[in-house]
């Protein structure tokens, strides 16, 4: 019986030990694959890597102009680009092809929903503007995201006419 206990014990301990460092095994990098040199924007037909972070450059930076372009916005709950939006993105897919400098895009919620699904949406946001700029002919390399979710509002008002405002991205144009 002893003896029994002991096999099945041991057995117990391997089948966990085979399982632990199975799931350490490497599945790649890339697009789609965590560990890589890069972050992607994942979930995008372009799948383009992220660009380094600039040091020292940041969208609320003095070093930052964010009154270039006009902000675009998004309907509730929702990071699609309408398209009565998409046509401010061309001016700025211009600007971005002949000057050659980097264009942080900003990605801002309305008050409702949590903090942490908000930066999320942000987020989203952002990467959704970065992906149609580079469609345009933006150069990747010179375009960076962040998300301030529901921080910052245009428009410190509730109710729809507020959160309107409050949904969008924002450019800012390094110095």
């Amino acid at each position: 019986m002893r003896f029994l206990y002991l096999r099945t014990l041991s057995l117990a301990a391997a089948s966990a030990a085979v399982l632990t460092l199975g799931g350490c095994q490497s599945t790649g990098r890339g697009p789609g694959h965590g560990g890589g040199d890069s972050d992607y924007v994942n979930g995008t037909s372009l799948g383009t890597p992220l660009p380094e972070r600039q040091e020292g450059l940041s969208f609320l930076g003095a070093n930052v102009d964010r009154n270039q372009f006009p902000p675009v916005y998004f309907g509730f709950d929702s990071s699609s680009l309408p398209a009565g939006e998409k046509a401010k993105l061309h001016a700025v897919a211009d600007f971005s092809k002949s000057s050659g400098a980097t264009i942080i895009i900003a990605g801002f919620t309305d008050e409702r929903g949590t903090p942490e699904y908000n930066r999320g949406l942000g987020e989203r946001r952002a990467l959704t503007v970065r992906e149609e700029l580079i469609a345009l002919g933006a150069s990747a390399g010179h375009l960076q995201t962040v998300s301030f979710g529901e921080e910052m509002p245009a428009d410190s008002g509730s109710g729809e006419g507020a959160w309107a405002k409050n949904r969008r991205a924002e450019f800012g144009v390094a110095r």
